[in-house]
């Protein structure tokens, strides 16, 4: 499982079609991310992402990411969802064949009801490419560790 003082993994992530690559151990030296277990799932889409990106505080937390088991044309039709203008700063990442969720070690088997093993919810707030703080909802899907509350103050 990740943990404090780890790397961030350099596995390719997509972002807005699947021919847009990101590589967060390249891309994010300080910032966020904030993995999911589905797009447009209730606690995903009511609750979890729009916390962040209603919080006073996102603008100083650096690059955020929210990365889920999702492919990129369902990532950015989430993300224009909740923020319509783009204006958080917040980049929705597809992780579709889950091998970012994998090297973090916080898959679940979720295939009976999602279709496929998603990622469990969790944040991670990075500094200098490594792991400062890594918090990860102990019922993989629940949102009470890894809210903006929580991790922004």
């Amino acid at each position: 499982m990740v943990k404090v003082g780890d790397s961030i993994p350099s596995i390719e992530l997509v972002e807005g079609k699947p021919d847009v690559k990101v590589d967060l151990s390249k891309e994010l030296g300080s910032g966020l991310i904030i993995g999911v277990p589905a797009a447009f799932s209730p606690t995903c889409s009511d609750s979890h992402i729009p916390g962040y990106i209603a919080h006073p505080k996102l603008k100083s937390a650096g690059k955020v990411f929210v990365v889920s088991v999702n492919d990129a044309f369902v990532m950015n039709a989430w993300g224009k969802s909740l923020d319509k203008d783009g204006s958080s700063g917040i980049r929705f990442l597809g992780d579709p064949s889950g091998a970012f969720t994998r090297a973090l070690d916080v898959e679940f088997e979720a295939a009976p009801l999602l279709g496929t093993n998603r990622s469990k919810r969790y944040a991670i707030v990075v500094e200098d490419g490594k792991v400062k703080s890594v918090d990860i909802e102990p019922d993989n899907v629940g949102a009470n560790v890894s809210t903006a509350d929580k991790i922004l103050g």
